[in-house]
């Protein structure tokens, strides 16, 4: 990756808002300043290849991701445990077409995908943490899922507490405000 000023590292659960607010970040501060980096990419795309999937319906937000998930989630520990920063490198080098002042990487999920990035870009790392509640998620289209819902790549940043910025992201939430706090980090 080249070397950009301040990498934005997002995590929540899933359906807190962590793409709908990376994407408005990006909008925000304009792709000639900014990218987003997704580590799920790179994952959803060896998983296609590995069984002649849709990589385009992978990366959507739909009911055939769903069907895959779980199994995917499996399978990318699995990576992981043999080379913890395999996919967000891959994302690194995946994600750049040129070099960006922000780099925003809206999924991290795990201790591990922190540690490569503090590795890898130090002290211009930045950790946002999105929360909102299951009645919220819930209106957004979420479900728990035994073996996604409670398993490390979900779990595995709830005991986390220092974060460089907690964000409430509940229905009715002030978008621009939380925004504004986001852009106070860079």
């Amino acid at each position: 990756m080249s070397n950009p000023r301040i990498v934005l590292l997002f995590s929540g659960k899933r359906k807190c808002g962590k793409d709908y607010l990376t994407e408005r970040l990006l909008q925000r501060l304009t792709p000639d300043r900014a990218q987003i980096v997704r580590i799920s990419e790179p994952i959803k795309r060896c998983w296609a290849d590995k069984l002649g999937l849709d990589l385009g319906e992978l990366l959507g937000d739909g009911p055939y991701k769903e069907r895959y998930r779980r199994e995917m989630i499996e399978w990318s520990d699995g990576r992981r445990a043999e080379d913890y920063g395999f996919f967000c490198r891959a994302a690194c080098s995946e994600g750049v077409v040129a070099a960006r002042e922000v780099c925003i990487v809206s999924d991290v999920r795990r201790k591990t995908d922190v540690r490569f990035f503090r590795e890898t870009f130090g002290e211009r790392v930045r950790t946002v943490r999105i929360v909102a509640g299951e009645e919220t998620r819930t209106e957004r289209g979420w479900k728990f899922q035994q073996g996604v819902d409670d398993v490390q790549s979900e779990c595995d940043l709830d005991d986390v507490t220092e974060w460089d910025l907690l964000v409430e992201n509940e229905a009715g939430a002030d978008v621009e405000g939380i925004l504004a706090r986001i852009e106070a980090l860079l």
